[in-house]
């Protein structure tokens, strides 16, 4: 071990401890998006406190700092260390050779560093599997006057010439290697500690849309894609809340398609006041070829029957389709292509696309179907554009974590729509939408009301506000 790495590792530790304000700023917001127990490769590493602080299954950490992997290894003999140089290409290759698959892919204020990131990113496939993210932070371009001020200063670590990236450069690298982009966010308008002043920056104007340009440190979280996959078979299970809809039942039954390995078809019935439970047992009578559940409602609102319905499922893939057969069954083919493929991880209709039958949606209704997309879409980090369309599909190993997850939460949604949506954005999911064509009902009339549900949709929103954005 040279001289010159002690001292640069000694520097930069020095350095770290100077500025944990703004370390531990990064390390809480990869925390909001890793859960416990994943298994991660942070490149980068340091001396392993980012990699200790989220609480990894396997933990590997590389740095081309002998003596920060040395610190490492000595602090948190649990997890494994590597010193590997990223810009030799052929032993950062031999290193990956021997890896296993991880959850996650950790690359922390590197990418300026790297003499070929598109290089760097391409080997780290093969230690990725179909739904591992890979999570870049960056510093923003507009930094670059401050922080050469800063290093002369010597209020920060110096680190030479470095890539300066806009955000669409590096989109376009996710996108050259095969890695679509799930978010970008921002991060640290005032990256100093000063008692009320940071706060306020950091947490509350950092994330208003023009200011949020200025943070320091940029985000970009994507996802491994496979290409050219066969499209693999799961057992799936369609869930169909189902009050007051008898007069769909039978079509319902009769549309929906038989999706991957099996389809599991789960009515819950929600203390309808005409005959609908009775008709689903009737139709579940004459179709015995099909996999037909039914389970009575214990509770009220669409959430507690989404609740109700998946506790119950057998199916690996998780569909929810409303009973008013306002979207076609016919379409689930459409979802269940685009998760079985690893397109997108939950899978959201929306019926904003399409031109609508004339009677579908009230003016009043997709007004408030159009603001609320915004707000979710600013408050989730992720192009959301129809919050209340009831065709939602993910995996139930997703869904347990997120049931898991519903402690930071609350049991709070009614609808069970948004319930899942934050979930999701919590977990950092991927998620995509598939244009919908809506349709007028045939039978009965909404259970929505739109003035009582949009105030509490708004409630809703403040509520997300704290728990997502101002974290």
């Amino acid at each position: 071990m040279d001289k010159r790495s002690k001292e640069y590792a000694d520097l930069k530790l020095r350095y770290r401890r100077r500025n944990k304000y703004y370390y531990n700023s990064i390390e809480s917001h990869l925390r909001l998006s890793i859960p416990e127990g994943a298994n991660i490769l942070e490149l980068g590493c340091a001396a392993g406190d980012t990699i200790n602080m989220l609480s990894p299954y396997l933990g590997i950490g590389v740095d081309f700092n002998p003596h920060l992997i040395e610190q490492a290894k000595k602090i948190y003999p649990e997890f494994q260390f590597h010193c590997i140089d990223l810009n030799d290409v052929s032993e950062f290759n031999n290193f990956l050779s021997k890896c296993e698959k991880v959850d996650y892919v950790i690359i922390s204020d590197l990418i300026g560093t790297l003499n070929d990131i598109q290089i760097v990113f391409e080997l780290i496939k093969s230690v990725c599997h179909n739904r591992t993210k890979l999570i870049v932070t960056y510093y923003n371009y507009f930094w670059n006057l401050p922080l050469s001020i800063a290093e002369k200063l010597k209020l920060k670590l110096p680190e030479g010439t470095k890539n300066w990236l806009y955000i669409d450069e590096i989109k376009n690298l996710f996108c050259l290697t095969g890695f679509e982009v799930i978010k970008s966010e921002s991060i640290l308008l005032f990256p100093l500690k000063i008692p009320l002043i940071s706060n306020l920056f950091n947490r509350y104007l950092a994330r208003f849309p023009l200011l949020k340009r200025l943070c320091l440190v940029g985000i970009v979280n994507a996802k491994f894609t496979l290409q050219d996959l066969v499209v693999p078979l799961y057992p799936v299970t369609v869930l169909v809340p189902a009050k007051n809809e008898a007069g769909h039942i039978d079509e319902i039954i009769s549309r929906i398609p038989e999706l991957g390995s099996h389809t599991e078809i789960i009515f819950v019935e929600g203390n309808s006041t005409d005959n609908t439970y009775e008709k689903i047992v009737s139709s579940k009578s004459k179709n015995p070829e099909r996999d037909i559940k039914l389970l009575k409602q214990d509770g009220n609102g669409k959430g507690n029957a989404v609740r109700k319905g998946f506790a119950n499922a057998t199916g690996d893939i998780l569909m929810i389709l409303d009973a008013d057969m306002t979207v076609p069954p016919e379409d689930l083919k459409k979802f269940y292509n685009a998760i079985a493929t690893g397109k997108g991880e939950f899978i959201n209709g929306t019926r904003l696309v399409y031109q609508m039958e004339g009677k579908a949606m009230r003016a009043l209704n997709k007004l408030g179907n159009i603001f609320f997309s915004k707000i979710f879409s600013y408050l989730l980090d992720q192009r959301i554009t129809d919050t209340l369309c009831g065709t939602k599909v993910l995996f139930k190993t997703d869904y347990k974590r997120i049931m898991d997850n519903r402690k930071y939460f609350g049991d709070f949604d009614p609808f069970g729509d948004f319930d899942l949506l934050f979930g999701a954005a919590k977990l950092n999911l991927k998620i995509i939408e598939i244009p919908v064509r809506y349709g007028e009902r045939s039978y009965g009339t909404t259970n929505i009301n739109r003035f009582r549900d949009g105030l509490l949709l708004l409630r809703m929103c403040v509520f997300a506000m704290r728990k997502i954005k101002f974290t």
